[in-house]
């Protein structure tokens, strides 16, 4: 049915729940999965307190490793269950449209993503990623809550 499953990542332990059961689907459809995590570009205003602290250097270089350590996650869930992964990280300051770029770019069929659930104000403010593909992708998109 699936053949190549998109996993985004941000390392929560919501998105690991999510990583895991994109591992089981594509297992049970001998698919391949792809981990994505999606790096936000630097910015001197932010309302992220550690964009303030550092250069935009230093925090290319942490961002980084965060997004490997989040990846290996995806990998390590992978090779257990021997289905076959790749990872990738790409910087973007909205993270749906990389999703969605790299859902066309390399013919992903289904995605699997955490939503945080966000509501009210805060899903107002802040408005979900989740809803964001939702609404924009064109491929079905499997939410884990």
């Amino acid at each position: 049915m699936f053949q190549h499953i998109l996993v985004p990542t941000d390392g929560s332990a919501l998105s690991d729940a999510a990583v895991r059961m994109a591992v089981t689907l594509a297992k049970a459809f001998e698919a391949r999965i792809t981990g994505l995590h999606v790096i936000p570009e630097f910015h001197v205003f932010t309302h992220r307190v550690d964009m303030l602290e550092d250069s935009q250097e230093r925090y290319a270089q942490l961002a980084e490793m965060h997004a490997e350590r989040y990846l290996a996650v995806v990998a390590q869930a992978a090779h257990e269950a021997a289905v076959a992964c790749e990872t990738i990280s790409v910087t973007h300051n909205h993270p749906y449209e990389a999703i969605i770029r790299t859902v066309e770019e390399r013919n992903c069929d289904l995605i699997v993503m955490a939503s945080h659930g966000r509501a009210g104000l805060q899903g107002l403010l802040i408005g979900s990623e989740t809803q964001k593909v939702l609404t924009h992708c064109r491929i079905p998109v499997f939410v884990f809550r």
